[in-house]
């Protein structure tokens, strides 16, 4: 393993949750910030904006079922609803009263389970704000690439196993934007978190998330659409699946949206441009934060 995963793998702790593990740091302190990261990689995704936040905040970063360093269990039915349910035990696993979060990708889905659950009562760790990163928050802006189309699809029990690794470069080099795309190097690292632990075999499986933004649609933009808790989106406008049009369609249903663009960015912000996401989601943390 390369030295900088095995630095994170031994800084973080294992919680076992309905028969299987999940993985994940906790470090800093301050006010609690719980950081749900995207798919297909883990929280190692959070490691250029890592020190700026355990600087101010009690930084818990699990990685989800079938990525990561979490079990990658062959023959189960991976979904967002079950996600939130992990997320929420670890919270209360670590006793953890209430809570900031910042998600992107497949964790702002989970972040939206979380706070609909919220408005249906649930008894679970309260939410104090939110910071959206480019996702899928509303399914009928979202546009899905061709080849998560097959992955998705009955194909995808063939092909995601096959996918070679010069695929999977390209096809996540082309989410970034034209001057922050990962050096060979970096995607070294990327593809070592992907494949670790049998996760070429879960992939495809667990990308099957993106049918549930469809069934869940309105659920999960009723929290949204009411304002349930302080709201910040920081968008990067080149990213082909969730840019500038889902922050075009934010706009249109949010009542105030508050939105931060980052010129020249694509979809994993916290990577390409880790200050200029610090800066806008630190700002909004402080102003919502109770501690």
């Amino acid at each position: 393993m390369r030295p900088e995963l095995t630095d994170w793998l031994a800084r973080g702790r294992y919680f076992e949750h309905d028969g299987h593990r999940t993985f994940y740091i906790r470090e800093g302190s301050g006010p609690t910030l719980l950081l749900i990261h995207g798919y297909p990689f883990n929280s190692y995704d959070w490691h250029r904006i890592w020190p700026d936040l355990t600087a101010h905040y009690d930084v818990i970063a699990p990685d989800m079922l079938g990525m990561g360093f979490s079990d990658k269990p062959i023959r189960h039915r991976y979904s967002v609803l079950e996600h939130a349910s992990r997320h929420d035990a670890l919270l209360r696993h670590l006793e953890v009263p209430h809570t900031l979060l910042l998600a992107h990708d497949l964790g702002v889905s989970v972040a939206q389970e979380l706070l609909a659950r919220r408005v249906d009562g649930s008894e679970a760790p309260g939410i104090d704000g939110v910071v959206f990163l480019n996702g899928g928050l509303f399914a009928e802006a979202y546009r899905p690439r061709l080849v998560q189309k097959l992955l998705t699809s009955p194909l995808g029990n063939v092909a995601g196993p096959l996918m070679t690794d010069g695929l999977v470069k390209a096809s996540v080099r082309e989410m970034f934007g034209p001057a922050t795309k990962p050096t060979d190097d970096e995607m070294r690292v990327l593809l070592e978190v992907l494949f670790y632990n049998r996760g070429r075999f879960v992939s495809h499986l667990v990308g099957r998330f993106i049918d549930e933004r469809v069934t869940f649609r309105d659920r999960w933009a009723e929290p949204l659409v009411h304002e349930t808790v302080p709201m910040r989106m920081i968008n990067g406008p080149l990213d082909p699946n969730s840019g500038a049009h889902m922050a075009a369609r934010y706009r249109e249903i949010v009542p105030n949206p508050d939105i931060v663009s980052l010129p020249e960015i694509g979809h994993w912000p916290q990577l390409e441009d880790p200050r200029g996401v610090f800066e806008a989601a630190h700002v909004f943390l402080q102003q919502n934060s109770r501690d």
